[in-house]
């Protein structure tokens, strides 16, 4: 018998390739998938559990289905993903509306898990083994049609002192070439023009399967397919061999935009982090692919009010930020999670971490400012996503700007431009803080 399942997602977009996985694995069972929970007889919260605070918003999303079970507008409840692994048999005696839970090594179960809780009354429990769940399948994209993720790996063996990830999704695992690339030309012949290259760490790609790193290859590899941008998300630092920077130089498809987390960059915070890097090895690093890279936009995460962290060693960071002028950052306070390393590190000041992570935003917000001035009077490529109604334009994206992260540009055209088109924008202002320009009539 098939059910109406509706999913919902949340965190990052490793987490989305699974979740498009569960909806495609759904479909084959029989079941109707839909995004609307209300009416549906199963809802699917797939949680991001790598922060306290993305456990909370994901009991608040949990909660609101509850309300809609208890007006009989929701029949059943499953909890997927990273939260439920992280607190296995507690989410279901903390949160008796669930009615079942998957952990990160069993989003294959997901269709049985809903025949179970539907049919025979069953509440679901199934934690695979998280080292050796299968990563591939087909996939229901819930991205718009124009792009779409790559997950190229699974878990992390670099366990940060901070981080719990590899306790949540096992140690690292390579797909094979062949079918990451059997599955990146299905995206290409479906009409996808954007790929976005992602995993925990894309840069160990092929140590674990090969025996060496393979990401270069693959890269090259996947410029053969008619994609017309290919984004790169999770570079290590350490890991970023000159092979791959003469790759991402010399292959026109590749954006030069590169997501590199460093969390700092003080030397005695690095070591305390269980980071590979120093201070001069990411100076050097960033001058090399400055360098190399013309164009270059760099994103990074930082985090702000580690224990040990004083004021010498914040000002250290924000000097850095100023001097790599670092184009998009995401700036973290420390949270102490449960079972890391960092949490045992001593009794860390949230608020100072806080009014830290402020202070690194404002020196972020001049080198984003600086950066939109210097795209005055210049034109680029920008992938048009739509058309906003209040600003009476149209956005987008260039090449510096990746979905759902980095925000968008503006631009205004007299001709109609369907979402999902390149054109080229000349960059005349800037609005809250984004471009905004008008389109160039294509010679």
């Amino acid at each position: 018998m098939g059910y109406q399942v509706a999913f919902i997602s949340l965190g990052c977009a490793k987490n989305q390739v699974n979740c498009e996985q569960m909806m495609a694995a759904a479909q084959a069972a029989g079941h109707t998938v839909t995004a609307e929970p209300a009416g549906a007889d199963v809802a699917v919260v797939n949680t991001c559990g790598f922060l306290s605070s993305a456990c909370e918003e994901a009991i608040g999303v949990i909660l609101e289905m509850a309300e809609l079970k208890a007006a009989g507008r929701l029949k059943k409840i499953l909890v997927t993903g990273c939260m439920a692994q992280r607190y296995k048999g507690s989410v279901l005696e903390e949160l008796p509306e669930v009615d079942g839970i998957l952990g990160t090594g069993s989003y294959g179960d997901i269709a049985a898990a809903v025949e179970e809780a539907m049919e025979r009354g069953l509440r679901p429990c199934r934690f695979g083994n998280i080292h050796t769940a299968e990563q591939g399948g087909p996939r229901i994209l819930s991205t718009p049609p124009w792009y779409a993720y790559l997950r190229i790996a699974e878990g992390c063996d670099n366990h940060c002192a901070y981080c719990v990830i590899p306790s949540l999704r096992g140690k690292y695992r390579s797909r094979p070439m062949e079918e990451l690339l059997d599955e990146a030309a299905e995206l290409a012949s479906a009409g996808v023009r954007e790929l976005l290259v992602i995993a925990q760490d894309i840069t160990r790609y092929g140590t674990d399967l090969y025996g060496e790193r393979r990401l270069a290859a693959l890269l090259r590899e996947l410029c053969r397919l008619d994609f017309h941008w290919i984004r790169l998300h999770y570079l290590y630092p350490d890991e970023i061999t000159e092979e791959l920077i003469d790759t991402i130089a010399r292959e026109p498809k590749i954006l030069p935009y590169l997501d590199i987390p460093i969390q700092h960059c003080n030397d005695g915070i690095l070591k305390a982090m269980n980071r590979r890097d120093t201070k001069a090895g990411l100076l050097s690093l960033f001058r090399e692919l400055r360098e190399k890279i013309p164009g270059l936009v760099l994103r990074t995460s930082v985090i702000t009010g580690l224990p040990g962290e004083g004021e010498a060693e914040f000002e250290e960071l924000c000097q850095f930020l100023r001097e790599v002028e670092i184009e998009r950052a995401g700036v973290f306070p420390f949270s102490p999670e449960e079972g890391t390393r960092a949490a045992a590190m001593g009794h860390p000041d949230g608020e100072e971490a806080r009014r830290r992570a402020e202070l690194a935003v404002d020196v972020q917000s001049d080198i984003i400012d600086s950066y939109n001035e210097s795209l005055l009077g210049e034109t680029r490529e920008v992938l048009c996503e739509g058309f906003d109604g209040q600003a009476q334009m149209y956005f987008g994206r260039t090449y510096a700007e990746s979905p759902d992260i980095d925000g968008r540009v503006y631009f205004a055209s007299e001709e109609e431009i369907p979402a999902g088109t390149f054109v080229t924008v000349r960059f005349t202002a800037a609005m809250d803080g984004e471009p905004v320009g008008e389109r160039e009539e294509e010679p």
